[in-house]
């Protein structure tokens, strides 16, 4: 009789993404919860990947590239089409198509046991108060944290759970997105934004450190664990997609600012 947990592991990479593909599934295969049989989800417009001939644990899923910020956005609309796939497992987990394992990874680390989710710290913001974490704040939106509020920000690049309240937050998170998007929102970070929504809201979640989303060319207080590999060193990365993001972070907020009043 098989006692392992079994987790699956979900996947986006279309288009030009494909490429992280190999490593990152080479670096699950070698650190990631070895004591648990791990199956891959992979969402993908990719016409075959690395080694899914020879591993029946790799399992392709026909995804069409919705492109920026559509890919991000609409992530938990492709988890809750396989539900139904996802529901036999123990427990379900997403990361972002640049992630790698750079260390091994144990059950007893990084599995939520006595909470339902699994959540990690954003490494930019992980040391810093509460009026300064780039929340929602806008009323209309559904991903709203109130000012004042809020206690973690976390990084949509690695989370996950239990099979049964993932899904329940995919499928939540879901529905919010799209009836923002029917009134013409976007919140501030995307599908980061629902999500940080939905732990302040419910919590019940295991918080990791940034170890657990390191970015490659930060130097931080934590072992590498899993690191988020810098994209623009290995594709060229969406110009339109560079600048709505400058114009969405702190410092790129304060230059607009500071423009606008000199041209008073």
């Amino acid at each position: 009789m098989d006692n392992r947990l079994h987790i699956a592991v979900l996947y986006i990479c279309t288009g030009k993404y494909s490429v992280f593909w190999k490593e990152f599934y080479q670096s699950m295969e070698k650190y990631f919860l070895k004591n648990s049989e791990v199956e891959y989800y992979v969402f993908t417009d990719a016409e075959r990947l690395y080694d899914e001939e020879r591993n029946s644990r790799i399992h392709r899923i026909p995804q069409e590239n919705l492109g920026w910020p559509g890919n991000t956005l609409f992530r938990f609309r492709m988890f809750v089409s396989i539900r139904e796939n996802l529901e036999k497992f123990d427990y379900v987990f997403f990361l972002n198509a640049n992630t790698v394992c750079r260390k091994e990874i144990t059950e007893e680390e990084f599995l939520p046991v006595e909470e339902e989710l699994l959540v990690v710290q954003h490494p930019g913001y992980y040391n810093c108060r509460t009026w300064r974490m780039p929340y929602e704040r806008r009323r209309k939106s559904a991903a709203c944290i109130p000012c004042g509020k809020g206690q973690h920000y976390v990084y949509g690049a690695v989370n996950g759970g239990k099979a049964k309240a993932f899904l329940a937050m995919a499928q939540e998170l879901d529905e919010e997105i799209s009836l923002d998007y029917e009134k013409g929102i976007i919140a501030k970070w995307h599908d980061e934004s629902h999500l940080n929504h939905y732990i302040w809201k419910y919590g019940n979640y295991r918080l990791l450190t940034p170890a657990y989303a390191y970015p490659e060319n930060y130097q931080l207080p934590f072992e590498r664990k899993i690191m988020t590999v810098d994209k623009g060193s290995r594709i060229e990365l969406d110009q339109n997609k560079l600048q709505e993001l400058r114009e969405r972070s702190i410092r790129g907020r304060v230059f607009k600012a500071i423009g606008k009043a000199r041209s008073f």
